[in-house]
């Protein structure tokens, strides 16, 4: 059994949205359990953080970098950063944007380093990019074509209930499954 935690942060319910698609493809992972934990709640359940198996970050793409409350959070382990709880943890993440692009692979790498920093084992998508025709992406994942980690984009004038797109969804769930499966392996070692 492996399990995952996902620490996000989500200003307008679209990253939370995302958040929630990766909790439902780690537990589509027979044997694996989600947490999800709002960096704003982070305080209570750092504990959490230290004794889960994989850790699956997301953060909306503000401005070409991860929201300030994300940024917050990140600074915040500092606390514990020489202990390295988080060692040889499975990490992973995933980030919303308004735009098409957003700058949003800078957030990735963003975290990406943090978990560097952190000790912890990178795991990007296992996914070629979508192939469009006519814009048209017809249920294919990773609609935007990112190999670090998963990328959403949501109009902002739309409701969470109808943004991020379905592609980008499923593209988180898988993120969350593949994270999930190879967390489970990992711990079998």
């Amino acid at each position: 059994m492996s399990k995952v935690v996902v620490v996000y942060h989500s200003g307008y319910g679209h990253t939370r949205v995302m958040a929630e698609a990766v909790a439902q493809g780690v537990e589509r992972h027979l044997g694996s359990a989600c947490r999800l934990i709002a960096v704003e709640d982070v305080e209570a359940h750092w504990d959490e953080l230290h004794r889960a198996d994989a850790i699956i970050f997301g953060a909306p793409t503000y401005m070409g970098s991860a929201s300030a409350a994300f940024k917050q959070f990140m600074e915040a382990s500092a606390a514990f950063y020489l202990a390295r709880p988080w060692r040889d943890k499975i990490a992973a993440g995933f980030t919303n944007s308004g735009s098409l692009c957003g700058d949003k692979l800078n957030t990735l790498l963003q975290m990406a380093v943090f978990a560097a920093q952190h000790s912890m084992i990178w795991v990007g998508l296992d996914l070629l990019p979508a192939r469009s025709a006519a814009g048209l992406f017809d249920g294919q994942l990773n609609r935007l074509g990112s190999s670090l980690g998963a990328m959403s984009q949501s109009c902002v004038e739309q409701p969470p209930e109808y943004a991020p797109p379905l592609e980008d969804r499923r593209t988180a769930a898988h993120l969350g499954e593949r994270v999930a499966r190879l967390a489970q392996r990992m711990s079998q070692q």
